[in-house]
């Protein structure tokens, strides 16, 4: 019968990136960690990690166990979890990713009082535009901008995601401020572009009518945070998620253009996690913070 242990250290290896370190990480010494990945590999007649001078490979065995090993590491953690649980203690290494724009503004500034709030908690951020593998990144809890399909993942709804329309005033002093969707046609718009897509139809609503218009300009960005640097320095007009830009709206370098007009909103921002049958405290309790606190 394989030994966790051993399927432990296997992990720890491929995670700390070397023997030797993973050795310093568990604690024990060197030949200990070696012995104990030749004997898991003995017992699985295969080689798991293809070992050089400079550094260690994992084989497709290995990549396959890996994912094994790595399922009986969080339930070990889990089950130590439970111990503090029962202490009512909020402890241990919580990995958090986020998307970029969100994470700088909204995330980051909240990160310090969640750790004074709780100083056993270790933190890692990880500020990425591209969705992470949670079980494979050992994420804790993701924030996601998107609709959520049904999946194994849990999802706490955080915030609405209201789009709005908006400008400089350095802009609108130079070009003029449009009072209905049709007037954008004399303006500069600034697009956003995904691959080769240009999303360059705007629909606006108010009431029960829909007007549809197709905006254009000379400016096209594949980042939101850039379509709002941009429209903060007067290039034009642009349609952004509202909390990308609140700050800038509430200081006045942003204008909200046709508020009588009601945009379709962006996909809800939801804080994501593993289903475990065991939640960890310190992830309730980052859950629970961000529902209080994010967007507060």
């Amino acid at each position: 019968m394989l030994s966790p242990q051993h399927l432990a250290t296997f992990s720890a290896i491929v995670s700390a990136g070397s023997i030797s370190k993973a050795a310093t990480r568990l604690g024990c010494g060197k030949s200990v960690v070696s012995r104990q990945l030749a004997k898991l590999e003995a017992d699985l007649g295969a080689r798991l990690i293809q070992r050089t001078t400079r550094r260690l490979t994992l084989t497709e065995v290995g990549e396959a166990v890996l994912l094994e090993a790595q399922q009986i590491d969080r339930s070990l953690a889990n089950v130590e979890q439970i111990s503090g649980q029962f202490q009512q203690e909020v402890r241990g290494r919580l990995r958090v990713a986020c998307p970029r724009p969100l994470g700088q503004r909204y995330l980051v500034p909240l990160l310090t009082t969640f750790t004074q709030q709780h100083p056993q908690v270790e933190i890692t951020l990880v500020v990425e535009d591209r969705l992470t593998d949670l079980v494979a990144e050992q994420i804790d809890v993701a924030i996601r901008v998107a609709h959520m399909e049904d999946s194994t993942l849990v999802a706490r709804k955080l915030a609405p995601n209201p789009r709005v329309l908006v400008a400089a005033p350095a802009y609108l002093a130079r070009a003029g401020t449009p009072k209905t969707p049709a007037d954008l046609a004399q303006h500069n718009c600034l697009l956003y572009i995904s691959g080769t897509t240009v999303r360059d139809e705007w629909t606006f609503r108010k009431g029960t009518a829909t007007t549809p218009i197709r905006a254009s300009g000379n400016i096209k960005m594949n980042d939101g945070m850039a379509l709002a640097a941009s429209a903060c320095a007067g290039a034009g007009i642009t349609v952004l998620d509202r909390l990308l830009v609140e700050p800038e709206l509430a200081s006045g370098v942003l204008v909200e253009l046709l508020p009588d007009y009601r945009l379709a909103a962006g996909p809800p921002v939801y804080a994501v996690y593993p289903a475990r049958k065991w939640l960890p405290l310190k992830t309730k309790a980052f859950v629970a913070f961000l529902q209080e606190r994010l967007f507060q």
